[in-house]
């Protein structure tokens, strides 16, 4: 009786979705926090993908520079306090920058473009035009801002050589991937979370928590290190060279983007499978359908100069 009453509830009356419905069918069993975090992710990776040459690089250039203000905050307090953990504390700040001031790093682009590229919305080659172009962009923003921080202020000079020969100093072995997997995981985790709420307030949780791990736990970053390292390189007494941080800083990239993409994007998009699958099913213009291509094979609105 118990189970003849309890199937009449969920289908007969229809007033309850049954055990196992398909969210994809029935609205009430989806979970739309989550369809709409990847509905917003998608709309944003379009916005993010479609920029032209200068802006794409104008982002990624103001990026590095924001994260630069944070290498200020961090290097200001250690020099002050000799406390990692109030540095770490101290540089979320560029964070904060980042996601007020609306500029972007290379590691936030390993969820929203992907996410887009997936459900079909651009093609691949755009979401690697856009990596590139950010992952320069930020370095060379930074490159500036750092040197800007040691001209500014020498006495700096020993915190940034001790902050940024720690990176050199984890090697280039199991250590030294882990803690980039583990960075780009929790900057990719920030970038789903500030997704989840259209909130500007709310999403400086995520981006002080994310900056505060990165900095404070010394995780492996691909640009946060890459900016101490320059930082330790303007003294011009740095223990290392361009050739140990090209070689640090690629393997954080590696690392960055297994922890990102990997355990964060792609088991993400399994939490709401059919939400992509209706964006796959009708993909942007130019974008691949099986063995074929749209007749369009070059939209008007893929990007240029």
């Amino acid at each position: 009786m118990a189970d003849a009453r309890g199937q009449g509830t969920e289908q007969g009356d229809g007033s309850r979705p049954g055990v196992g419905a398909d969210p994809a069918a029935d609205p009430e069993v989806a979970e739309k926090p989550v369809e709409d975090a990847v509905n917003r992710a998608i709309d944003e990776g379009r916005r993010r993908i479609s920029r032209r040459t200068w802006p794409l690089l104008a982002t990624g250039l103001l990026g590095g520079i924001d994260v630069g203000t944070g290498v200020l905050a961090l290097l200001f307090v250690e020099h002050e306090t000799h406390s990692a953990l109030l540095a770490g504390l101290a540089f979320t700040i560029g964070f904060i920058a980042l996601t007020l001031a609306r500029s972007e790093l290379f590691t936030e682009d390993f969820l929203v473009p992907v996410v887009t590229v997936v459900a079909r919305q651009a093609r691949f080659r755009m979401l690697m035009r856009l990596w590139i172009g950010t992952l320069v962009a930020n370095l060379v923003g930074g490159w500036l801002f750092t040197w800007l921080i040691l001209q500014g202020f020498p006495q700096f000079a020993d915190t940034a050589i001790e902050a940024g020969n720690y990176y050199v100093q984890l090697g280039l072995g199991v250590k030294a991937f882990s803690l980039a997997v583990i960075g780009g995981t929790v900057i990719t985790l920030m970038t789903w979370m500030q997704h989840t709420t259209s909130s500007s307030g709310l999403r400086l949780v995520p981006a002080v928590t994310a900056g505060f791990l990165l900095a404070g736990a010394q995780l492996n970053h691909a640009i946060v290190n890459s900016l101490l390292m320059f930082s330790a390189l303007h003294t011009g007494r740095a223990p290392f060279g361009y050739l140990e941080w090209a070689q640090t800083a690629g393997l954080a990239a590696a690392g960055n983007i297994v922890g990102g993409v990997v355990l964060v994007t792609l088991l993400r998009l399994f939490q709401s499978p059919h939400t992509v699958a209706e964006e796959r099913a009708n993909p942007a213009l130019g974008v691949a359908m099986g063995d074929d291509r749209r007749e369009d094979d070059r939209p008007k609105a893929e990007p240029g100069i």
